[in-house]
């Protein structure tokens, strides 16, 4: 039986430009008003304003994104064949990260940057985190369950709807677990234990923040760690203390972490504890620890100036919509001159954002405002960004969602 599209999309002259260049995301504004769509999801032809063929998308009404491409040539049809391979493509690209033995903790599939719309795969060991933001994900869950079964075996597979997403998706917030791809009933916890540069991490599966550990910032807790040596560490919006940790192993004198989630910290207390007992940091280290629960914005009012020699800003997502950029933008600046007051003189500022919306230039023009209203000058040491698991696909800008800067504040 050949497979054949439930309907066609036909957009707008002008409006195919991006789509032709690869951008995924078809809003309902560039659909012709001729294009009757239907009511029920699945694959449609999308084609130009001459009838010419653009791609084959997935198209459900009930999306904030209506249609979202994903094969541009006429001689493949997105089927379940299409997921299964594309799927299985993805994670043989991460083939070498799995196979590092000091981390287990790796990003499988990023969402449209490897061609899988509303999907991120995150492995932890042998346990595996599906989270998705996109209906077109979710209708797709099983194959990506049973496709990731038989290609790395897990002993769990848990699928989860992002909350940040479920609203614009109309879908509501939920979690599957799969013991060999089979939907398991009840509702157990799940401790997962994970390794990253050797440092060892353990937490309930798909609880807190996303999956529960964030793996985008693995390499960039190492190189921001290698500028703590000897010295008074703010770690702010701390989490479950990767940069604490990695701070503390490259030797530095002490570490302030502040998060606003109890849980949070005691998970980082968890961690502490596991890795002195593991041997991963000294049982000494713990003196150099100061674990604080406050607002950030709040905190960083009450701390004195000149107090710390470095200070890493890492805070959650600020601008979850265009709309709310301009406020985010206001909020980076806050931070970072509140940040860039409580630094000694040559003191170090890793600052970061993983606000999708705001762009690597906003965030360096948010340095320079925040520099210029202390009256200091700064000097951008490194460019970071996200790691190699999770790639930037040059025609879906929107995949490059985590920056940072390095600075030495004067």
């Amino acid at each position: 039986m050949v497979a054949v599209p439930i309907g066609t999309v036909r957009i707008r002259p002008g409006k195919e430009k991006q789509l032709v260049r690869r951008h995924p995301w078809v809003f309902s504004g560039a659909f012709d008003s001729t294009t009757e769509v239907p009511d029920s999801p699945g694959v449609v032809r999308v084609e130009d304003a001459s009838g010419d063929f653009i791609a084959y998308g997935w198209h459900d009404r009930l999306s904030h994104i209506p249609v979202r491409l994903l094969s541009w040539r006429l001689e493949e049809f997105p089927d379940v064949s299409w997921w299964v391979d594309t799927l299985g493509s993805s994670v043989k690209r991460r083939l070498d990260l799995l196979k590092d033995s000091e981390t287990t903790a790796i990003r499988l599939v990023h969402g449209e940057a490897d061609f899988l719309p509303g999907l991120a795969v995150d492995a932890y060991g042998d346990r595996i985190v599906c989270i998705i933001s996109a209906r077109v994900a979710w209708d797709h869950r099983h194959v990506m369950v049973h496709t990731l079964q038989k290609l790395l075996n897990p002993s769990i597979i848990m699928v989860m709807v992002d909350s940040s997403f479920g609203g614009v998706e109309s879908l509501k917030d939920a979690f599957e677990t799969y013991v060999d791809a089979k939907l398991r009933v009840d509702s157990t916890d799940e401790m997962v234990h994970c390794l990253e540069h050797s440092i060892a991490y353990q937490f309930l599966l798909g609880k807190g923040q996303k999956s529960g550990f964030f793996c985008d910032q693995r390499d960039n807790r190492v190189r921001v760690a290698s500028y703590s040596t000897g010295k008074d560490v703010l770690d702010a919006f701390c989490y479950s203390g990767g940069f604490t940790f990695n701070a503390l192993k490259a030797g530095a004198r002490s570490v302030t972490a502040v998060d606003s989630s109890a849980p949070a910290l005691e998970m980082l207390s968890r961690n502490l504890a596991l890795n002195m007992e593991k041997g991963n940091l000294p049982k000494e280290i713990e003196s150099r620890v100061n674990v604080i629960q406050a607002d950030m914005f709040e905190y960083l009012r009450t701390v004195d100036t000149d107090v710390y020699d470095m200070v890493i800003l890492d805070p959650p997502k600020l601008a979850r919509t265009k709309n709310q950029v301009d406020g985010a933008l206001r909020a980076y600046k806050d931070l970072n001159r509140l940040a860039m007051m409580k630094l000694r003189q040559n003191g170090v500022l890793a600052s970061f954002s993983c606000s999708g919306g705001v762009s690597r230039e906003q965030l360096r023009t948010v340095l320079a405002w925040a520099a210029k209203d202390v009256g200091r000058e700064v000097q951008i040491l490194e460019t970071l960004g996200q790691g190699p698991d999770h790639p930037i696909r040059l025609s879906f800008p929107e995949s490059e969602y985590l920056k940072g800067y390095v600075c030495r504040v004067l």
